[in-house]
């Protein structure tokens, strides 16, 4: 059975269960669970909803979920290549049910779907080759009889059924939250295959196909299960794993799915079929197949390599393919053009990788070729390292590691060949600090339900009224005091939760906005807007005098902000859609800030915009602006709207029914904000600025409307002032202030050489001594810097030719410091320099012969000159 009929088979087994199937999110973590870094398993996406945050119209899903394992808790990154089931990148298929069916269901479903005829749309595997584990109990938690039951009146012999503990057979979300018991289903490859012949045992004879997690309790700080009212399944099945038993293969490794993306690693080989079966050039292939797939998805989803992050985890991904790539003996870049094999491994169930094959490309083949430049750079570490003790010592192999990216495979090899002890063992008592530093952060909680905000997902939802007009009447449904606790009336700063609001609450890049509450005896200045749960508005406001709960109030907001903001998003559109006209389709928005002063667009591409690039992106949107064409917005299923072509945005959260915004003939965007409803609102669009902000993302910004004659004005004045300041018309400033430029070089010029003429003298500044067999020359000089202090110093030393020279320069308050020792003579010049600068407060180094520091204090001049003496 081919791969892609197993993923299809799962899902349409459940659709014809009344199931809803629900696309694959990005690998990418949602956008709003900072402990969430990659969607690491079918269960992530559908969180809030397990959680009671979120509420979604229907109680049954099924999805193929994309997941990645490469960092956390779930990091598989060390073991993929060396066994036959470890990935980075994997597919999971799960069926879930959100407080609708339970156990019975779900036993019922699985056992059916995995041994069912195949005829009937099932898996077919043979009942006798598969075993069933269920919780044996643990810590005051019965065992599981129940499922137990279930399995047994599906159809599994009692024998095949066995009981285990906490570590294999209970599931958690985290310290507090749901969880519960799961089962397992295990498929017993035969005796062909070492290892034990019963389930989690040792060797790969028995494998596991399949969870089966049974939320029905809700753990407490204290520890304390309390059982669910709406108990919840998940599930979760291992594609490749499947796919592996399905075909009769020995590896996941074997499916059909990598057959295009081997095809394409061997290309790159001059090996024979006898050699890329051996171990470890097989070892080597699997790694690169595997983390090719990986790097196109997290590409494809918005990631791009960095030194942080997620960018981080992506960079080693794709740096640990290249040095497997270079054992299998690959020359020159590679890795790259394998992303042109994934659409005929992965195209049938992910068809929109085709159209950003060239984006992906680009991502890596500019990593692949700057590893090539952080090898030499790591190589030109390596060398400055100080081995005099006969080994590299841990510290410098984790700087190298961390700072440079410099694999530590290859520091062996350099160690090796030099007769050099390497201290692995240090590196990794830092690599360990590191990484619990790392975990520390990682146990960042969503602040946002702080205090009494946790009962908000309880509460009625808030009706958005913002999209018809600016003002509406509504209900105080409830009131939070400053410190987040629920009150029953409310004075002074605090926050409010209506029933129904004009007001727009902060989301998708744009602002919350502001404007006022009024009440019987009363008025609250509403400050911000935002959604601390899902679909409850908070307006956080300051009160003139009572607010209570239950209260009727008119609000009203800003409408002028809110017009200039409207004009700014629409423009923001406007905008992403000529960057895509102009730069090419690999443009996807990165991120955005829209408010009433200005708007921040960041977008992935990999070069500086061109002046004329630049005109044109501003051309093409006032051309919109100016044409003042009617906008267009409609609610949709997200399926229908994703297929009409708009655009999804990275790290988004969409429901199932989704705004589409559109300006018809140029942009098509999912988008939940507010707009203009005609492009001649958003007046005129001026470009502010435009420079990097990450590795392949670049970030524009701009102002629409009354901003940009806001600006412009200030322009204006501005302009006006230089040509008073310049004597002279606006239309001669360049030339004016071009003519002084030089004058100012050519002055500059002059006085260097004048201080270096005088500070030179003829060798009149310089003092000459004998100290310890050598001799000693010195200098204080003024108002020389950098290289005017290294040319004194070349010609001092034409002067004195076996001599120690340590000049001094003192400018604007700072003190320059440059020592130099002719190389015939034993003293070092960065220790004598060292000895200088910590009496003038500084520092510095340098080599044997050279060395220059400086420091803020030039009173101990006197004091440094003895220092190097003593030094001497």
């Amino acid at each position: 059975m081919k791969t892609s009929e197993l993923r299809t088979r799962f899902l349409e087994y459940f659709e014809k269960q009344n199931h809803r199937r629900v696309a694959s999110s990005s690998v990418v973590g949602p956008a709003d669970d900072p402990t969430v870094m990659w969607t690491n398993s079918g269960m992530i996406q559908f969180k809030d909803v397990f959680l009671g945050k979120e509420n979604r119209d229907y109680t049954r899903a099924t999805t193929s979920q994309k997941c990645l394992r490469a960092g956390g808790k779930h990091n598989d990154l060390d073991q993929v290549g060396f066994t036959a089931r470890h990935h980075t990148f994997f597919e999971m298929l799960g069926n879930f049910s959100f407080g609708d069916y339970f156990k019975a269901d779900a036993i019922r479903f699985a056992w059916e779907l995995v041994t069912g005829p195949l005829d009937q749309g099932c898996l077919g595997i043979d009942p006798s080759r598969l075993w069933v584990t269920v919780f044996e109990g643990a810590d005051g938690v019965p065992a599981d009889v129940e499922a137990e039951e279930l399995w047994k009146q599906a159809g599994v012999p009692a024998n095949r059924i066995r009981r285990y503990g906490k570590k294999d057979n209970f599931w958690q979300m985290g310290d507090t939250g749901p969880c519960g018991p799961c089962s397992e289903i295990f498929y017993d490859r035969g005796e062909k295959y070492a290892g034990d012949a019963t389930p989690n045992g040792e060797g790969d004879r028995v494998m596991e196909i399949w969870n089966l997690v049974f939320m029905q309790y809700e753990r407490d700080a204290g520890g304390k299960l309390t059982p669910l009212p709406k108990p919840s399944i998940d599930t979760g099945m291992g594609l490749e794993r499947t796919a592996s038993i399905l075909q009769g293969v020995d590896s996941n490794y074997e499916i059909d799915l990598f057959a295009p993306i081997f095809e394409a690693i061997w290309a790159n080989t001059k090996l024979s079929l006898e050699q890329r079966a051996e171990h470890t050039n097989r070892t080597a292939s699997q790694v690169v197949a595997d983390h090719i797939r990986a790097a196109t998805f997290m590409t494809f989803d918005g990631v791009v390599p960095s030194n942080e992050g997620r960018g981080y985890v992506l960079r080693k991904i794709v740096r640990r393919a290249l040095r497997f790539g270079k054992k299998l003996g690959i020359e020159g870049t590679f890795f790259a053009e394998l992303v042109n094999a994934m659409p005929h491994a992965m195209g049938d169930a992910y068809p929109e990788l085709r159209g950003e094959l060239k984006r992906i490309y680009d991502v890596l083949h500019r990593e692949e070729k700057q590893f090539s430049v952080t090898l030499n750079a790591g190589l030109k570490q390596l060398e400055a390292c100080d081995v005099s003790t006969g080994a590299l010592s841990g510290s410098d192999i984790f700087k190298l590691y961390d700072t440079f990216g410099f694999p530590t495979d290859l520091v062996e090899d350099w160690c090796r060949e030099r007769g050099l002890a390497c201290d692995l063992e240090g590196f990794q008592k830092e690599l360990a600090e590191q990484k619990a530093k790392g975990r520390a952060a990682m146990k960042t909680h969503d602040q946002r339900l702080q205090g009494d905000f946790a009962i908000l997902a309880d509460l009625p939802a808030t009706e958005f009224l913002g999209y018809e007009g600016t003002e509406a009447d509504a209900t105080v449904v409830a009131l939070f005091d400053a410190a987040n606790k629920r009150v029953a009336s409310l004075k002074g700063e605090g926050s409010v939760l209506l029933d129904r609001t004009p007001f727009y609450a902060m989301g998708g890049g744009q602002v919350g906005d502001t404007g006022r509450l009024s009440f019987e005896g009363g008025a609250a200045e509403v400050l911000d807007c935002t959604t601390p749960a899902a679909k409850r508005s908070l307006h956080k406001v300051l009160v003139n005098g009572e607010l209570k709960e239950g209260a009727k109030v008119h609000a009203a907001v800003d409408a002028a902000r809110r017009a200039r903001i409207r004009a700014h998003h629409t423009a923001t559109h406007l905008l992403h859609a000529a960057l895509r006209e102009v730069l090419g389709t690999h443009v996807k928005q990165a991120g955005s800030v829209v408010d009433d002063a200005r708007l921040r667009f960041d977008f992935s591409h990999f070069a500086p915009i061109e002046p004329e690039q630049m005109a044109e992106i501003e051309r093409l949107v006032n051309d919109q602006a100016l044409q003042a064409r009617p906008t267009h917005t409609a609610e949709m299923p997200i399926d229908e709207a994703l297929a009409a072509g708009a655009m999804a945005l990275f790290g988004e959260k969409y429901g199932d029914r989704v705004r589409v915004m559109s300006v018809p003939g140029f942009s098509v965007e999912l988008c939940g904000g507010t707009h203009v409803a005609s492009t001649g609102e958003i007046g005129l669009v001026k470009v502010t600025s435009e420079g990097a902000v990450a590795s392949g993302v670049r970030r524009i910004e701009a102002v629409a409307g009354a901003a940009t004659l806001e600006l412009l004005q200030s322009d204006e004045a501005m302009l006006a002032r230089l040509a008073r300041a310049a004597n002279t018309g606006r239309e001669q400033l360049i030339d004016v202030l071009a003519a002084k430029e030089t004058r100012i070089t050519q002055l500059e010029r002059e006085l260097k050489e004048a201080k270096l003429k005088a500070a030179s003298g003829g060798g009149s500044a310089e003092q000459v001594e004998q100290v310890n067999g050598c001799s000693l020359v010195t200098a204080k000089v003024e108002g020389l810097e950098g290289n005017a202090l290294r040319e004194l110093m070349d010609q001092v030393r034409t002067r004195h030719r076996e001599a120690v020279i340590a000049l001094a320069s003192i400018t604007d308050g700072k003190v320059s410091i440059l020592v130099s020792v002719a190389p015939t003579l034993a003293p070092d010049a960065g220790q004598l320099l060292k000895a200088m600068a910590a009496h003038v407060d500084g520092r510095g180094g340098g080599k044997k012969d050279l060395a220059q520091g400086g420091g803020t204090n030039p009173g101990g001049l006197d004091a440094a000159f003895a220092a190097l003496k003593a030094a001497l």
